[in-house]
């Protein structure tokens, strides 16, 4: 008997790693009217075409059947099982798993799951999945995953850059009058996520210093707490992305991985987003 680990699709975690540490995902979903589509099924050039000729949608959390159907399977295995999702602040997502735990456990006795609230999401829960189902692979005990899990929830931190202001205001972000006076005068928030809410950590005129002064708060979180992982964030800027990414591996002096964050963050914050997720050595909090 091992410990399997479950997370939701806002973790954006690489294919290749979620596949050579087994980590197993279900899916928020998009929607546009009467049309659902599973966040993990989208393309993002597609979605984003999408979003210019029907509006920009709204998101829901993965369906009861499906948290219950992933659930069951490591159940019948015989394995234990660790789910962490994005924060509860932002989605349904795990309440709604503690249903089908509560379903799982009528008719299975015997079954022990665990669920985690990251208080975050993209790869500041990624990693958090990450560092847990590594743990897992090497035999350790659910407590002691979740322990490890916890540990680095308290030494990660998100910070994102919009490209403007219109998706924020239109979730409900900021205001509308904000929103039109942020975008006359190019100013620009430095976003991050604390207390499991999206907050603003400082406004920048013009996203090219907005990029400076997020870097340089990695940088100082770095020299103070020290640097386990690191990942370059985009949201269809891929060309930004890599040039922030070669810009923090040259001070840094490694290298820096790129990943592409999906449409249900996507809807919230809109192309051109760039962002970085890093966790310490030491608790940041």
């Amino acid at each position: 008997m091992g410990v399997k680990i479950l997370t939701d699709s806002t973790s954006y975690i690489d294919k290749q790693v979620t596949t050579e540490l087994d980590i197993i995902t279900v899916s928020l979903n998009v929607i546009f009217g009467n049309e659902s589509f599973r966040e993990v099924d989208l393309d993002n050039n597609n979605f984003y075409e999408m979003m210019d000729i029907k509006g920009i949608p709204t998101s829901s959390q993965p369906s009861i059947d499906e948290l219950y159907s992933k659930m069951k399977e490591v159940v019948e295995q015989g394995d234990d099982l660790l789910c962490i999702f994005l924060s509860s602040d932002m989605s349904g997502t795990y309440s709604t798993a503690h249903i089908a735990k509560d379903m799982i456990l009528e008719h299975y006795n015997n079954a022990n799951i665990e669920i985690l609230d990251s208080r975050s999401n993209c790869m500041q829960l990624g990693f958090a999945v990450i560092v847990a189902a590594r743990a897992a692979m090497e035999g350790k005990t659910l407590e002691k995953v979740i322990e490890l899990a916890k540990d680095n929830i308290r030494r990660s931190r998100f910070l994102f850059i919009p490209d403007n202001l219109k998706y924020l205001k239109k979730g409900g972000r900021i205001g509308a009058a904000n929103a039109l006076i942020g975008n006359f005068l190019k100013i620009i928030p430095i976003l991050t996520v604390e207390n499991g809410v999206t907050t603003i950590l400082t406004k920048v005129r013009t996203k090219k210093k907005a990029v400076i002064n997020m870097v340089d708060t990695m940088l100082a979180d770095i020299e103070e707490y020290g640097l386990s992982e690191i990942v370059v964030h985009h949201i269809n800027c891929y060309e930004e992305a890599r040039e922030l990414a070669n810009s923090i591996g040259e001070k840094l002096n490694i290298e820096i991985s790129i990943c592409a964050l999906g449409p249900v963050i996507g809807l919230h914050v809109g192309p051109g987003t760039v962002a970085i997720a890093y966790y310490t050595e030491k608790n940041m909090r």
